[in-house]
Parts: structure tokens; C-alpha cells; sequence
């Protein structure tokens, strides 16, 4: 029986590293953002985000279809679904509740400006930190166990975080999570020329580095909302 995760980020929160991480893993297909193009066609946010008309004439644009892609058959035992959470629009959330659902979150510190450089003027609804919350209190009434990633605490000490999270999910810690080629895998969204320049780059998970910039002012109200969400996230931490 196939065992199906979902790992539900927000942007710039080393989702894609965590995926790269899982890729490694002989037992696991990985699969990148699947309903990114159901999003861009159910929103607005077409408009602003990079390559948006090459990721809906890439890809499956129905997130029912997607959908039953992932409750489909694959080919190894574990299905690793790296997701956004702002990605649920206008969709039948039951689908979860035969997965395993873990969270990934970073301190909107480090990740508003990050994320800024790709989308000038984000809103909450793109950074996903809301979702985050409404995605758990679904998981909490459908009696699953809450699990949130901190990337801060990932970069810090991967194989401790990653070697709890498997022992959490009852599948075996492999050291190979913790290393991988430079360059593009073949799993990579047709947006990875927009977005995973530094992960391209990396072999593992870079060790964790405190941003020195001065926090740009104009992101500033989207903090204030941002950081009392991230706040609350903490309770959840594993």
C-alpha cells in the first residue's frame, strides 16, 4: 500500500530542498507542486507570478484531476507531494485525510524578503500563513497528529529534525536525505528557472544564516500580520 505525504509550505521555506531530500531516498517518487497550475487558474495570481503561462500550458490545470493523480498508483512505496497550502483553492479537502500531512513554515523575518524578489507586492494570501492555520484546524477535527517544520530548525540540525520527523511517520530515517547532486533533478517544475537557483547550487541543506539586511519598510505591515500567525505555528513545532 502506497503511503502518500503532503508537504504543505509556504514560499521560500527550503520546500524544495525537502523534497530534494526525499528524492534521495530509494523507496520514494517526489513529485513538485502539483496544483500550482489549478491555483494560477483559479486566482489572480497569474498576473504576477513568473512563467505563469508556461505553468498552465505545462501542466494539468484541473485540481480535481490532480487529485486523483495523487490518490492514483505510483511507482515506489512512498509518494512525496511537495505543496503549497495557498494552493487549495476551490477544492474537496478529503483528499488528506488518507495522507500523511506535515507542515513547512519559516519565520516571515527571513522569508517576506526573500520572497519579495520574485513577487514585489506579496499579500497574505501568497505567503500562505493563514492557510497554514486553516489547514490545521481541518487536520485537528479529522483527528490527525499536527506536524510542523520550522526551516530554521531543519537548516540547524537536518538529521536530527529529518531522523524525528521519519521516527514521527513510521518510515526509516535514511543519511542519504542528507546530501544530493548540484544541479536541476528531473522532478523540477517548469518554474525551477525562476525559483531554485540556490538550491541548483546546493548538495544538502545549507547551514542556517541570520539575514544582516535591513528589513525592507514596505513589507513591514505584511510582518505585522505575518508574525502573531508564525507565533501561534510554535505550539506545533516538532
Amino acid at each position: 500500500m502506497t503511503k502518500r505525504i503532503n508537504l504543505w509550505s509556504g514560499p521560500r521555506n527550503i520546500s524544495t530542498a525537502t523534497m530534494y531530500a526525499f528524492a534521495q531516498r530509494t523507496d520514494t517518487c517526489v513529485y513538485d507542486e502539483p496544483l500550482y497550475a489549478h491555483y494560477l487558474r483559479n486566482t489572480s495570481a497569474d498576473a504576477y507570478h513568473p512563467g505563469a503561462a508556461e505553468i498552465l500550458a505545462d501542466m494539468e490545470n484541473d485540481g480535481a484531476k490532480v487529485i486523483e493523480m495523487i490518490q492514483g498508483n505510483h511507482p515506489r512505496p512512498i509518494a512525496f507531494f511537495k505543496q503549497m497550502t495557498h494552493h487549495l483553492v476551490d477544492l474537496d479537502w478529503s483528499f488528506m485525510d488518507q495522507m500523511i500531512n506535515l507542515i513547512l513554515t519559516r519565520d516571515p523575518v527571513d522569508m517576506l524578503p526573500s520572497y519579495a524578489q520574485q513577487v514585489a507586492t506579496p499579500t497574505m494570501t501568497d505567503v500562505g500563513y493563514t492557510a497554514h492555520l486553516q489547514l490545521i484546524e481541518y487536520l485537528k477535527k479529522k483527528g490527525q497528529e499536527i506536524i510542523v517544520l520550522d526551516s530554521k530548525n531543519v537548516l540547524k540540525n537536518p538529521r536530527n529534525v529529518l531522523t524525528q520527523l521519519c521516527e514521527k511517520i513510521n518510515i526509516p530515517f535514511d543519511p542519504a536525505m542528507l546530501s544530493w547532486p548540484a544541479g536541476p533533478r528531473p522532478e523540477d517544475g517548469i518554474w525551477s528557472k525562476y525559483w531554485y537557483k540556490s538550491v541548483h547550487q546546493s548538495t544538502g541543506f545549507a547551514p542556517y544564516q541570520k539575514k544582516t539586511d535591513p528589513f525592507p519598510e514596505k513589507l513591514r505591515p505584511l510582518l505585522a500580520d505575518c508574525q502573531p500567525i508564525y507565533e501561534q505555528l510554535l505550539e506545533w513545532f516538532l
